[in-house]
């Protein structure tokens, strides 16, 4: 038997308002002098994250409301509408290609990116399947094995995009959700293997990502080339010391380092807000992984719980990842930052998946 309290989770509530406060500032810092050359406006891209920060938040708010248990119902339909929608994404004159990724539908007034609504589909389908499990998540093929199936599936037309990085963010979430489904060990080992053995052969295959991944061995091999990222992202962390440079006054962010307002906004921060901010940031992502893994201990049944662990670990991992390629400790992939970086898709479902937590939040066992 369960009761209501009275508010959400309030330190994870007041941790994604400060996330996202510092995510519209530094969108605003990093892409005046691109916004301005591209547009002519110098808030063109403030304006778009504070709209799609404003739905977000309207859409976060409804699923606080919403209850966490309603969710088994849209399940299928969630997740059939997301492979319908990768599929979608594939077809060429649908789906709108970007540096040679094809990842975004052109709705005309917007772009939508599947992948994002994926991952939170694949969170819903398997938080809600292995909660009905039980001990048979003890074997493989009866309770492992289908939702590997619809993983690989998933993977495979995300890779399709291409977006290694995705994917693997994807997989690493479901592997969090299996081993606190209590997975035994070994087919933990062996799916882990299979995972690193998966993003070794994607790495191979494809000569951008072989040069990626040399590039993440030794940068200044090919400074103008393949580790130009890496290279231009170290010397904006470098020259923020330890109070940074000051807020706005960023030198990286003028065509040195590309992607400034999206996958490495974390350097412009290290080079504005110096070495305070930037693990002021690595603080709040820790403190958001904390109270959501409370929350799911806390939690009153097996959905409840797997589903916040998927939550809090999706969240988590994205950010590790971004945290990692910017700081050049692990190979270059096009990730953004949780609540900071510019984007509108990914912004909406990251929100949603906060209302869904901080629902789950409210409820817990009277015993």
């Amino acid at each position: 038997m369960y009761y209501r309290k009275s508010s959400p989770d309030v330190v994870l509530f007041f941790v994604v308002m400060v996330l996202l406060a510092l995510g519209i500032v530094m969108v605003y810092s990093s892409s005046e002098v691109t916004s301005y050359f591209k547009t002519g406006d110098s808030f063109y891209y403030l304006k778009k994250q504070l709209l799609w920060a404003i739905i977000g938040l309207g859409v976060m708010g409804l699923m606080i409301n919403f209850d966490y248990w309603k969710l088994r119902g849209l399940v299928l339909p969630v997740l059939l509408a997301s492979f319908a929608l990768l599929v979608l994404v594939l077809i060429p004159g649908v789906g709108k290609e970007v540096n040679g990724a094809q990842r975004w539908i052109n709705l005309g007034f917007t772009t939508f990116q599947p992948s994002e609504i994926i991952k939170l589909a694949l969170v819903l389908f398997t938080a809600y399947g292995l909660s009905l499990q039980g001990d048979k998540v003890r074997f493989f093929v009866k309770g492992v094995l289908p939702y590997l199936l619809i993983l690989a599936l998933a993977c495979g037309l995300i890779l399709a995009q291409p977006d290694l990085g995705t994917a693997a963010a994807a997989a690493g979430t479901i592997y969090v959700m299996l081993f606190a489904a209590g997975v035994r060990g070994k087919h933990l080992s062996y799916l882990g293997l299979a995972g690193v053995g998966a993003i070794g052969v994607a790495i191979a295959m494809a000569p951008y990502r072989m040069e990626r991944f040399l590039a993440f061995l030794d940068p200044f091999a090919d400074p103008q080339g393949s580790g130009f990222h890496i290279i231009q992202s170290l010397y904006a962390l470098g020259s923020g010391g330890f109070f940074g440079v000051g807020l706005g006054e960023s030198k990286q962010k003028f065509f040195y380092l590309p992607e400034q307002h999206t996958d490495f906004i974390y350097a412009i921060i290290g080079e504005e807000l110096g070495f305070i901010g930037a693990a002021l940031v690595i603080l709040l992502f820790i403190l958001y992984v904390w109270r959501g893994f409370k929350i799911a201990i806390a939690s009153p049944d097996p959905f409840a719980s797997l589903l916040a662990v998927g939550l809090t670990s999706m969240i988590g991992l994205q950010a590790i990842v971004n945290i990692g390629v910017v700081t050049g400790s692990m190979p270059v992939k096009g990730m953004p930052l949780p609540f900071i970086s510019f984007g509108g898709t990914s912004l909406v479902f990251t929100l949603a998946g906060v209302g869904i937590l901080l629902n789950i939040s409210r409820y817990t066992s009277d015993k």
